[in-house]
Protein backbone atom coordinates (compact mmCIF):
# COMPACT_ATOMS: atom_id res chain seq x y z
CA UNK A 1 0.00 0.00 0.00
CA UNK A 2 1.84 3.52 -1.25
CA UNK A 3 1.14 6.21 1.40
CA UNK A 4 -0.39 8.61 -0.61
CA UNK A 5 -2.42 11.92 -0.36
CA UNK A 6 -4.89 12.12 3.00
CA UNK A 7 -7.36 10.19 4.72
CA UNK A 8 -11.15 11.70 5.72
CA UNK A 9 -11.52 11.44 9.51
CA UNK A 10 -14.64 12.56 11.21
CA UNK A 11 -14.41 15.75 8.97
CA UNK A 12 -10.61 16.69 8.55
CA UNK A 13 -8.33 15.37 5.87
CA UNK A 14 -5.23 13.81 7.92
CA UNK A 15 -1.59 12.33 6.65
CA UNK A 16 -2.06 8.70 5.47
CA UNK A 17 0.11 7.29 7.91
CA UNK A 18 -1.21 9.09 10.34
CA UNK A 19 -4.70 7.74 10.12
CA UNK A 20 -4.95 5.37 12.85
CA UNK A 21 -7.40 4.13 15.59
CA UNK A 22 -7.24 2.97 19.36
CA UNK A 23 -6.62 -0.71 20.20
CA UNK A 24 -9.73 -0.79 21.96
CA UNK A 25 -12.17 0.47 19.12
CA UNK A 26 -15.20 -1.30 18.99
CA UNK A 27 -15.66 -2.31 15.57
CA UNK A 28 -12.03 -4.03 16.24
CA UNK A 29 -13.75 -6.58 18.58
CA UNK A 30 -16.75 -6.83 17.54
CA UNK A 31 -16.94 -6.69 13.77
CA UNK A 32 -19.68 -3.31 14.14
CA UNK A 33 -18.35 -1.07 11.20
CA UNK A 34 -20.10 -1.12 7.87
CA UNK A 35 -18.09 0.46 4.59
CA UNK A 36 -18.71 1.21 0.82
CA UNK A 37 -16.13 0.24 -2.32
CA UNK A 38 -16.29 3.03 -5.09
CA UNK A 39 -14.39 3.25 -8.21
CA UNK A 40 -13.17 6.69 -9.45
CA UNK A 41 -12.09 6.18 -13.43
CA UNK A 42 -9.80 7.92 -15.46
CA UNK A 43 -11.87 9.60 -18.00
CA UNK A 44 -11.09 11.40 -21.27
CA UNK A 45 -13.07 14.02 -19.25
CA UNK A 46 -11.14 13.67 -16.35
CA UNK A 47 -11.06 11.64 -13.17
CA UNK A 48 -15.26 10.57 -12.36
CA UNK A 49 -16.46 8.57 -9.54
CA UNK A 50 -18.54 5.97 -10.45
CA UNK A 51 -22.66 6.19 -9.17
CA UNK A 52 -21.60 8.25 -6.07
CA UNK A 53 -24.78 8.99 -5.23
CA UNK A 54 -25.84 5.52 -5.23
CA UNK A 55 -22.96 4.18 -3.23
CA UNK A 56 -23.56 7.15 -0.24
CA UNK A 57 -27.42 6.01 -0.20
CA UNK A 58 -26.38 2.32 0.47
CA UNK A 59 -23.93 3.63 2.78
CA UNK A 60 -26.47 5.32 4.67
CA UNK A 61 -28.86 2.31 4.45
CA UNK A 62 -26.51 -0.10 6.10
CA UNK A 63 -25.64 2.13 8.94
CA UNK A 64 -29.10 2.55 9.74
CA UNK A 65 -29.61 -1.56 9.56
CA UNK A 66 -26.75 -1.47 12.42
CA UNK A 67 -28.66 0.97 14.54
CA UNK A 68 -25.92 3.69 13.75
CA UNK A 69 -26.24 7.56 14.39
CA UNK A 70 -24.25 8.84 11.95
CA UNK A 71 -22.85 12.51 12.89
CA UNK A 72 -22.69 13.17 9.09
CA UNK A 73 -25.23 14.36 6.47
CA UNK A 74 -24.92 12.67 3.44
CA UNK A 75 -23.83 15.49 1.58
CA UNK A 76 -20.82 15.70 3.61
CA UNK A 77 -19.85 12.09 3.50
CA UNK A 78 -19.97 12.94 -0.68
CA UNK A 79 -17.75 16.01 -0.17
CA UNK A 80 -15.34 14.23 2.01
CA UNK A 81 -15.15 11.76 -0.70
CA UNK A 82 -14.86 13.79 -3.33
CA UNK A 83 -11.83 15.79 -0.98
CA UNK A 84 -10.70 12.65 -0.23
CA UNK A 85 -9.77 11.94 -3.97
CA UNK A 86 -8.59 15.24 -5.15
CA UNK A 87 -5.95 15.03 -1.95
CA UNK A 88 -5.41 11.70 -3.28
CA UNK A 89 -3.91 13.22 -6.75
CA UNK A 90 -4.81 9.60 -8.40
CA UNK A 91 -6.63 9.48 -11.85
CA UNK A 92 -7.68 6.43 -10.84
CA UNK A 93 -8.68 5.08 -7.26
CA UNK A 94 -10.41 2.88 -4.93
CA UNK A 95 -12.60 4.19 -2.20
CA UNK A 96 -13.03 2.96 0.76
CA UNK A 97 -15.83 5.02 3.01
CA UNK A 98 -16.12 3.49 6.63
CA UNK A 99 -18.15 3.91 9.44
CA UNK A 100 -17.69 2.29 12.75
CA UNK A 101 -19.10 2.36 16.40
CA UNK A 102 -15.03 3.56 18.01
CA UNK A 103 -13.41 3.63 21.32
CA UNK A 104 -15.32 3.87 24.40
CA UNK A 105 -16.72 1.71 26.23
CA UNK A 106 -15.48 -1.90 25.91
CA UNK A 107 -18.30 -5.04 25.53
CA UNK A 108 -20.67 -6.26 23.73
CA UNK A 109 -23.27 -3.39 23.31
CA UNK A 110 -21.84 -0.95 21.03
CA UNK A 111 -24.99 1.93 21.31
CA UNK A 112 -22.84 3.54 23.90
CA UNK A 113 -19.96 4.34 21.23
CA UNK A 114 -19.92 7.31 19.19
CA UNK A 115 -19.88 6.15 15.07
CA UNK A 116 -16.43 7.28 13.57
CA UNK A 117 -16.19 7.60 10.22
CA UNK A 118 -13.18 7.73 7.68
CA UNK A 119 -12.80 7.86 3.78
CA UNK A 120 -9.63 6.58 2.77
CA UNK A 121 -8.54 5.76 -1.85
CA UNK A 122 -5.55 3.90 -3.08
CA UNK A 123 -3.88 3.66 -6.77
CA UNK A 124 -6.21 0.84 -8.25
CA UNK A 125 -4.34 -2.28 -9.55
CA UNK A 126 -6.44 -5.09 -10.93
CA UNK A 127 -4.82 -7.35 -8.48
CA UNK A 128 -7.47 -10.73 -7.81
CA UNK A 129 -10.25 -9.52 -10.16
CA UNK A 130 -7.07 -10.00 -12.83
CA UNK A 131 -8.42 -13.74 -13.36
CA UNK A 132 -12.05 -13.20 -15.47
CA UNK A 133 -10.83 -10.21 -16.97
CA UNK A 134 -9.35 -12.41 -19.80
CA UNK A 135 -9.10 -15.49 -20.13
CA UNK A 136 -11.95 -16.53 -17.57
CA UNK A 137 -11.58 -17.12 -13.81
CA UNK A 138 -12.00 -20.57 -12.06
CA UNK A 139 -14.49 -21.00 -8.98
CA UNK A 140 -15.30 -23.09 -6.96
CA UNK A 141 -18.36 -24.14 -5.06
CA UNK A 142 -17.41 -23.24 -1.21
CA UNK A 143 -18.28 -25.59 1.69
CA UNK A 144 -19.12 -22.74 3.45
CA UNK A 145 -22.80 -22.04 3.36
CA UNK A 146 -23.71 -18.28 3.37
CA UNK A 147 -25.17 -16.34 5.88
CA UNK A 148 -28.69 -15.35 5.59
CA UNK A 149 -31.10 -12.44 6.58
CA UNK A 150 -31.80 -14.61 9.72
CA UNK A 151 -28.70 -14.10 11.52
CA UNK A 152 -28.12 -10.67 10.28
CA UNK A 153 -28.90 -8.13 7.30
CA UNK A 154 -27.60 -9.19 4.61
CA UNK A 155 -28.32 -5.38 2.45
CA UNK A 156 -26.26 -4.37 4.75
CA UNK A 157 -22.34 -3.47 3.42
CA UNK A 158 -20.94 -4.58 6.78
CA UNK A 159 -17.76 -6.34 7.52
CA UNK A 160 -19.32 -8.80 9.68
CA UNK A 161 -20.83 -10.24 6.77
CA UNK A 162 -17.27 -10.68 5.22
CA UNK A 163 -15.55 -12.90 7.32
CA UNK A 164 -18.12 -15.17 5.84
CA UNK A 165 -16.39 -14.55 2.01
CA UNK A 166 -13.11 -14.29 3.53
CA UNK A 167 -13.39 -18.43 4.66
CA UNK A 168 -14.68 -19.14 1.06
CA UNK A 169 -12.25 -17.25 -0.49
CA UNK A 170 -9.04 -18.37 1.01
CA UNK A 171 -10.72 -21.95 0.61
CA UNK A 172 -11.04 -21.83 -2.98
CA UNK A 173 -7.28 -20.27 -3.17
CA UNK A 174 -6.01 -23.05 -1.25
CA UNK A 175 -7.63 -25.41 -3.39
CA UNK A 176 -6.40 -24.29 -6.26
CA UNK A 177 -8.89 -21.89 -7.82
CA UNK A 178 -9.39 -18.08 -8.37
CA UNK A 179 -12.82 -17.22 -6.48
CA UNK A 180 -15.64 -18.93 -4.21
CA UNK A 181 -19.09 -19.44 -4.85
CA UNK A 182 -21.46 -20.06 -2.14
CA UNK A 183 -24.85 -21.63 -1.61
CA UNK A 184 -27.33 -19.81 0.89
CA UNK A 185 -28.93 -22.54 3.89
CA UNK A 186 -31.40 -23.80 1.08
CA UNK A 187 -28.80 -25.07 -1.52
CA UNK A 188 -29.33 -22.57 -4.01
CA UNK A 189 -26.83 -19.70 -5.02
CA UNK A 190 -26.49 -16.80 -3.60
CA UNK A 191 -22.93 -14.80 -5.04
CA UNK A 192 -19.25 -14.93 -5.05
CA UNK A 193 -17.53 -14.09 -2.12
CA UNK A 194 -17.58 -10.91 -3.23
CA UNK A 195 -19.31 -10.62 -6.38
CA UNK A 196 -23.14 -11.51 -7.84
CA UNK A 197 -23.29 -14.08 -10.37
CA UNK A 198 -25.08 -13.66 -13.43
CA UNK A 199 -25.53 -17.40 -16.55
CA UNK A 200 -26.50 -17.11 -19.79
CA UNK A 201 -28.52 -19.80 -20.74
CA UNK A 202 -30.07 -20.28 -24.63
CA UNK A 203 -29.13 -16.19 -25.33
CA UNK A 204 -30.90 -15.61 -21.58
CA UNK A 205 -29.18 -13.93 -18.81
CA UNK A 206 -30.20 -14.83 -15.43
CA UNK A 207 -29.72 -13.92 -11.72
CA UNK A 208 -30.23 -14.78 -8.31
CA UNK A 209 -33.07 -12.50 -6.58
CA UNK A 210 -31.64 -10.63 -3.80
CA UNK A 211 -33.30 -12.89 -1.25
CA UNK A 212 -30.83 -15.86 -2.19
CA UNK A 213 -28.99 -14.06 -0.23
CA UNK A 214 -26.50 -11.81 -2.34
CA UNK A 215 -25.89 -8.02 -2.00
CA UNK A 216 -27.41 -5.67 -3.60
CA UNK A 217 -24.79 -4.78 -6.35
CA UNK A 218 -24.33 -1.46 -7.62
CA UNK A 219 -22.21 -2.98 -10.78
CA UNK A 220 -25.03 -5.70 -10.90
CA UNK A 221 -28.02 -2.83 -11.05
CA UNK A 222 -25.52 -1.20 -13.84
CA UNK A 223 -25.80 -4.41 -15.54
CA UNK A 224 -29.28 -5.10 -15.23
CA UNK A 225 -29.57 -1.22 -16.99
CA UNK A 226 -27.54 -1.26 -19.49
CA UNK A 227 -28.70 -4.62 -20.88
CA UNK A 228 -32.19 -3.71 -20.42
CA UNK A 229 -31.07 -0.31 -22.37
CA UNK A 230 -29.76 -2.36 -25.29
CA UNK A 231 -33.16 -4.24 -25.94
CA UNK A 232 -31.89 -6.81 -23.37
CA UNK A 233 -33.82 -8.70 -20.26
CA UNK A 234 -31.86 -9.75 -17.47
CA UNK A 235 -34.88 -11.99 -14.97
CA UNK A 236 -34.33 -13.18 -11.60
CA UNK A 237 -34.81 -16.48 -10.08
CA UNK A 238 -33.19 -19.38 -8.10
CA UNK A 239 -30.51 -21.11 -9.53
CA UNK A 240 -29.30 -24.59 -8.40
CA UNK A 241 -25.10 -26.28 -8.58
CA UNK A 242 -26.31 -27.88 -11.72
CA UNK A 243 -27.55 -24.74 -13.38
CA UNK A 244 -24.25 -23.43 -13.42
CA UNK A 245 -22.71 -26.82 -14.47
CA UNK A 246 -24.95 -26.29 -17.50
CA UNK A 247 -24.65 -22.56 -18.55
CA UNK A 248 -23.60 -21.39 -21.74
CA UNK A 249 -21.52 -18.58 -20.09
CA UNK A 250 -21.14 -17.58 -16.71
CA UNK A 251 -19.92 -13.87 -15.49
CA UNK A 252 -19.44 -11.71 -12.04
CA UNK A 253 -19.80 -8.43 -11.51
CA UNK A 254 -18.72 -6.08 -8.33
CA UNK A 255 -17.03 -2.73 -7.53
CA UNK A 256 -13.52 -4.66 -7.58
CA UNK A 257 -14.29 -7.49 -10.39
CA UNK A 258 -16.37 -5.13 -12.65
CA UNK A 259 -17.44 -8.05 -15.22
CA UNK A 260 -15.31 -10.80 -14.96
CA UNK A 261 -15.99 -14.06 -16.84
CA UNK A 262 -16.27 -17.70 -15.01
CA UNK A 263 -15.30 -20.45 -17.26
CA UNK A 264 -14.99 -23.54 -15.08
CA UNK A 265 -16.51 -24.31 -11.98
CA UNK A 266 -15.53 -27.29 -9.82
CA UNK A 267 -13.81 -29.62 -12.13
CA UNK A 268 -16.73 -28.42 -14.76
CA UNK A 269 -15.52 -26.74 -18.35
CA UNK A 270 -18.36 -23.45 -18.72
CA UNK A 271 -19.97 -23.51 -22.57
CA UNK A 272 -16.38 -23.89 -24.53
CA UNK A 273 -14.15 -22.96 -21.74
CA UNK A 274 -13.85 -19.62 -22.87
CA UNK A 275 -14.97 -16.25 -22.10
CA UNK A 276 -18.22 -15.94 -23.73
CA UNK A 277 -19.60 -13.50 -26.40
CA UNK A 278 -22.36 -12.04 -24.26
CA UNK A 279 -20.01 -11.49 -21.51
CA UNK A 280 -17.46 -9.64 -23.54
CA UNK A 281 -20.25 -7.49 -25.28
CA UNK A 282 -20.92 -6.33 -21.62
CA UNK A 283 -17.38 -6.33 -20.21
CA UNK A 284 -17.27 -3.32 -23.26
CA UNK A 285 -20.83 -1.93 -22.58
CA UNK A 286 -19.54 -1.31 -18.77
CA UNK A 287 -16.64 -0.20 -20.10
CA UNK A 288 -18.07 2.65 -21.97
CA UNK A 289 -20.26 3.41 -19.41
CA UNK A 290 -18.33 3.87 -16.48
CA UNK A 291 -15.21 5.70 -19.43
CA UNK A 292 -18.06 8.44 -20.17
CA UNK A 293 -18.54 7.22 -23.67
CA UNK A 294 -21.92 6.21 -23.93
CA UNK A 295 -23.85 9.01 -23.22
CA UNK A 296 -26.58 7.23 -21.95
CA UNK A 297 -24.89 6.60 -18.64
CA UNK A 298 -23.61 9.83 -17.95
CA UNK A 299 -25.43 10.53 -15.13
CA UNK A 300 -23.76 8.04 -13.17
CA UNK A 301 -20.67 9.73 -13.21
CA UNK A 302 -19.56 12.16 -11.08
CA UNK A 303 -16.59 14.30 -12.78
CA UNK A 304 -13.93 15.81 -10.40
Amino acid sequence: MKEVGEIWMNGTLVPFKDAKVHVLTHALHYSTSVFEGIRCYNTPGGPAIFRLSEHVDRFYKSAKLYSMKMRFTKSKVTEGIIKTVKASRHKECYIRPLAYYGYGAMGLTPTQNKVDVSISCWEWKMGESRAGKFSGAKCKVSSWVKIDSRSQPMQAKAASNYANAALARMEALDNGYDEAIMLNSHGKIAEGSAENIFIVKDGMIQTPPLSAGGLEGITRDSIIQIVEENGGLVTEGDLERDDLYAADEIFMTGTAAEVKSVTQIDKVKIGNGRMGSVTRALQKSFSDAVMGKDERFLPWLTFI
